[in-house]
């Protein structure tokens, strides 16, 4: 069963059946079953044509749905213009369906929740983690989004900077986990970005070209997490970084500044270091203190602390990390590395160890248990 097949369908298979008259939450439903039936069926029977099976069994799906609930007699006229089987239209849908999510009638953080979770294909609990919530949280804005567009008529598109955060955080997670989805977030960008004319598309593009240009060297052969100063710099992607680069600085020459902008500033800054001994410190700060006027955000916030830590030395980053919540998460990480350059070995591999319980996922947590591990042994006894 090949999943990113399915998984590269499914917005276009959604967006056939909008278009074909089916409100999204009973689309999103349709779809999802053709999906389950999929997985069951075409292990031993595969179709010759992928995309007009998922349409034709989803279409199916639908009307079957249909005709059991109160709008029945509304809908008895759908059933004769079921598709027959046979390939689909080799149609993208998958950028106007992002805009379409992005509803005037929802609140930007339930549009970017519903697009993730119906079009970019991402589970309830990684939307949560993501925008650090807990899993129900989460799962109750979605259903709350569903609601909300249930019977609404997708004519009227959101904004751009819903469907911007909405490819940020679906690059974020193919990053930090599958290439493909970070790949397709890069594709749709492109695509935006040759749409329309916004020095912050420009500026997410960049940010994506400038991170995705080191993805190789983020983990070592046996998976574990390799830290930015320690990746082999000679095998980064030299086009992405010069692409990003020069996409970055006709995106700034604007003077429109955006925080993907200053984003992407920082990556360029990182990007450009012939070494990690040789990073521009002070400018990264000087951009995060830009990212910080912009979004006010704690996470933001955090990864200043960082870098006035190597700017200015770890109890300057330590000073700047007290006024921060010690419930954020990777707070515990950012403590456990500023108190190790410090030369407080104990309490550094003491916060290690924390954070690692702590720890979103399965890699980041072998990689802090290293960290604590390294340190105790290093330690006198």
């Amino acid at each position: 069963m090949n999943e990113v097949l399915l998984r590269s369908l499914t917005p276009s298979v959604l967006g056939i059946l909008v278009r074909r008259g089916a409100d999204f939450a009973a689309a999103e439903d349709a779809v999802q079953d053709a999906l389950v039936e999929a997985v069951r069926v075409w292990p031993a029977d595969p179709p010759r044509d992928a995309k007009g099976w998922l349409v034709t069994v989803a279409w199916r799906k639908f009307l079957d749905a249909t005709r059991s609930d109160t709008a029945r007699r509304r809908r008895e006229d759908l059933v004769e213009e079921e598709p027959a089987p046979g390939p689909a239209p080799a149609v993208d849908d998958t950028l106007q369906l992002y805009f379409l999510c992005a509803h005037p009638s929802l609140t930007p953080s339930s549009a970017v929740a519903l697009t993730l979770r119906a079009v970019g294909g991402l589970t309830t609990r990684q939307i949560a983690q993501a925008y650090l919530v807990p899993e129900a949280t989460m799962a109750q804005r979605i259903s709350r989004a569903k609601r909300t567009v249930s019977g609404v008529r997708f004519d009227q598109p959101g904004d751009v900077d819903t469907v911007l955060r909405v490819l940020y955080l679906v690059f974020n997670e193919g990053y930090s986990g599958d290439v493909d989805l970070a790949a397709e977030a890069i594709r749709l960008t492109r695509q935006l970005a040759a749409a329309i004319d916004h020095p912050e598309v420009a500026g997410l593009l960049a940010l994506m070209l400038l991170h995705h240009a080191r993805r190789a060297t983020r983990t070592a052969p046996d998976g574990s997490l390799v830290p930015l100063a320690e990746q082999d710099r000679g095998r980064w992607d030299t086009a992405s970084i010069a692409e990003g680069v020069t996409i970055l600085q006709a995106a700034l020459a604007r003077d429109r500044l955006g925080e993907f902008q200053a984003q992407a500033a920082i990556a360029a800054l990182h990007a450009d270091a012939p070494t990690a001994g040789e990073t521009d410190w002070v400018q990264i700060v000087e951009w995060y203190d830009e990212l910080t006027r912009l979004t006010d955000s704690p996470v933001v916030r955090l990864n200043r602390a960082v870098a006035v830590g190597e700017a200015d030395g770890p109890r300057a980053g330590l000073a700047a990390l007290a006024a921060l919540k010690d419930s954020l998460p990777r707070h515990t990480a950012v403590a456990a590395y500023l108190h190790e350059r410090d030369g407080d070995l104990a309490t550094a591999a003491r916060l290690y160890a924390e954070a690692a319980q702590k720890a979103p996922n399965l890699a980041e947590r072998d990689h802090l248990t290293r960290q604590a591990a390294r340190l105790n042994a290093r330690r006198p006894h």
